[in-house]
């Protein structure tokens, strides 16, 4: 039976073959669209792509494998993700799957026996200031309970669709907290605000009309390098210095990427940014296709943020349409093509060499580097890839100057950032802050405190790979170069806040659930490593555990340490690392108990 695809599929598979340089780039874009028509990706499929693409076979079906959001099998009508990752699990997402799968009745990723629905636990959707998250499809269903879980799924099985959320909660619309500096959420909250109409009455393109007309690329990235901008992805190393390393005189197509994928667990900030303003990202990128001679851009975003990206496109659209994308820009002379890719689920796509492989349409696999992408990347060209909060502070930098943005922060940490507040406060958001705002008023005063009137136990300051600080570092000012001096790291700004009642055992279970499930597997430290540790804190948490596994937890996560292709190994080993070195207490006391002395205390037996 010859594979049945709608014209506006066939149409769109044309669209996509024709947006890159390399055709295969256009691979996991047309496997997800596939599946959204199909519903699952099927062996006829996987030969049809293989003969659009002149790929094998055995190309497209090794590419499909690796990518958690498509199905090799069908699934019901309605599938349901339930995210039970730190930030949820915190705030009640286990409760959530729960009443998911009771009353689903069947095993995960299987249809119910009238197709409605299918179900799946799930890692970090995105939504952690909205968490417990889940998803039906891709609707974003945010602060539920059980309860609310339950009467979605019948609104659901009733033919009826309940409004999804309408950008990420926690996002500030309204008036700002005292202490907040609006530079990259200025905008949140005007009508129509992804419009090209409304970003234009507010700013929008006047710092793309400076750079091209007033400044030479050199002028730019010193500009850049002023502002003491570091990079929001995680890493904060000098955006303006990243710029330079690209070589001037190679002969080859530049290239610049937005980092869309923001799957580190507490991180939510990169979607409002898009979803409620998503021109100034794209100024963004062309003033950094301009500093480096880039006439190609790619924004890569996660395949979960599909509304997301539909926004994008209609601002691209719009972009090309009044001339500030396309050729001769603003009459400059300067030409920039853009273009929004879809992963398709993968953590280790958020890594830079993982991406550009996505991207070129193969497994996310990383890259030995050097050579760095600045010099071999997309394609084996030059190659700058940023954050998406990154890319969208340069068209303030440029229109105010770098001494203004440098001067919002402390030395060496310029600007502002978006911190991504989730867990037991009061008031989960996404909040805008100067650069080295201090730790304990994010929590206390932004954050309105910590919920119930309980102490605060533990923070984790930057995404779910980054060194736990406890109580008594709540004075630590949140900056790269001060968090680290605090033993931690500053990562992607996602802050999440656990009170006196969390298990720490259970939360160093959860996070290495997380990354032996996103390992790539291509390097045996990490793919063993993190498979062992998850095994191990399983059967400590349930009350299995013994003495020498407190030492031997510890000693595996530091023989990971430095031993991998990509930092996804580290990633995994430094919060284990610090939840063993700071709360050992409540493992001994997890072993004099025989279980969780936390979980018994929560079903009323005490500890």
């Amino acid at each position: 039976m010859a594979l049945q695809l709608s014209p506006q599929l066939r149409q769109r598979f044309e669209q996509l073959k024709k947006r890159y340089p390399v055709r295969r780039s256009a691979l996991v874009p047309m496997l997800l669209y596939a599946q959204d028509e199909l519903g699952y990706v099927s062996p006829d499929l996987i030969a049809y792509l293989a003969e659009e693409l002149h790929l094998r076979r055995v190309q497209v079906d090794e590419t499909a494998a690796y990518y958690s959001m498509l199905r090799r099998q069908p699934a019901g009508k309605h599938h349901l993700q339930v995210c039970t990752n730190v930030a949820c699990m915190l705030r009640g997402g286990y409760a959530v799957l729960e009443q998911v799968r009771q009353r689903c009745g069947v095993p995960p990723k299987t249809p119910t026996a009238d197709g409605v629905f299918s179900y799946e636990e799930v890692e970090c959707l995105g939504a952690c200031t909205g968490a417990p998250a889940m998803q039906v499809n891709y609707d974003y269903y945010e602060n539920l309970d059980a309860r609310q879980a339950g009467e979605l799924m019948n609104q659901l099985r009733a033919g009826k669709k309940p409004a999804p959320v309408p950008y990420a909660s926690g996002t500030q619309l309204g008036e700002p907290h005292p202490a907040e500096v609006r530079v990259l959420t200025r905008r949140f909250g005007l009508p129509d605000s992804t419009s090209l109409d409304t970003y234009l009455k507010h700013d929008g393109y006047q710092a793309l009309d400076k750079a091209l007309k007033q400044m030479t690329p050199e002028q730019i990235i010193q500009e850049v390098k002023r502002s003491n901008l570091r990079g929001r992805g995680g890493a904060g190393f000098p955006a303006g210095m990243k710029w330079s390393f690209v070589p001037k005189d190679s002969p080859k197509p530049k290239y610049i990427i937005a980092n869309a994928d923001e799957s580190e667990p507490g991180t939510c900030k990169d979607r409002p940014l898009m979803e409620l303003d998503p021109h100034q990202l794209i100024e963004g990128m062309i003033i950094a296709g301009r500093a480096v001679n880039a006439h190609q851009g790619f924004i890569y975003i996660r395949g979960e943020y599909r509304y997301v990206l539909e926004i994008l496109e209609r601002a691209i659209t719009e972009a090309y349409e009044r001339g500030y994308l396309g050729k001769n820009i603003l009459g400059s002379g300067f030409d920039f093509d853009l273009v929004a890719h879809s992963g398709a689920g993968a953590y280790e796509c958020g890594e830079e060499s993982a991406l550009m492989e996505s991207l070129e349409g193969k497994r996310g696999y990383p890259r030995i580097r050097p050579p760095f992408p600045a010099v071999v990347g997309l394609y084996g060209c030059p190659t700058v890839i940023n954050n998406v909060e990154t890319l969208s502070s340069v068209p303030a930098i440029i229109l105010k100057g770098g001494e203004w943005y440098a001067g919002l922060g402390p030395p060496k940490n310029g600007g502002t950032r978006l911190f991504c507040v989730s867990g037991h406060v009061n008031k989960p958001g996404i909040y805008e802050l100067p650069m080295g705002f201090p730790l304990r008023r994010m929590i206390e005063e932004v954050a309105g405190g910590m919920r119930n009137g309980k102490k605060c136990k533990a923070v984790i300051p930057g995404g779910s790979s980054t060194p736990v600080l406890t109580a008594a570092q709540l004075d630590t000012p949140m900056d790269f170069d001060s968090v680290a001096k605090a033993g931690s790291m500053l990562g992607s700004g996602g802050v999440m806040v656990m009170d006196e009642d969390t298990c720490m055992v259970d939360v160093a279970r959860r996070i290495m659930h997380f990354y032996a499930h996103e390992s790539c597997g291509w390097c045996i430290p990490c793919r063993e490593g993190t498979t062992w540790l998850r095994k191990m804190l399983e059967r400590f948490h349930a009350g299995g555990g013994r003495r020498e596994d407190i030492a031997q937890i510890s000693e595996l996560a530091k023989n990971m340490l430095g031993k991998t292709f990509c930092p996804l190994g580290d990633a995994a080993a430094m919060p284990t690392i610090s939840i063993v070195e700071k709360f050992r207490d409540e493992f001994e006391e997890h072993l004099r108990a025989g279980d969780c002395p936390y979980a018994r205390a929560a079903a009323g037996v005490g500890r």
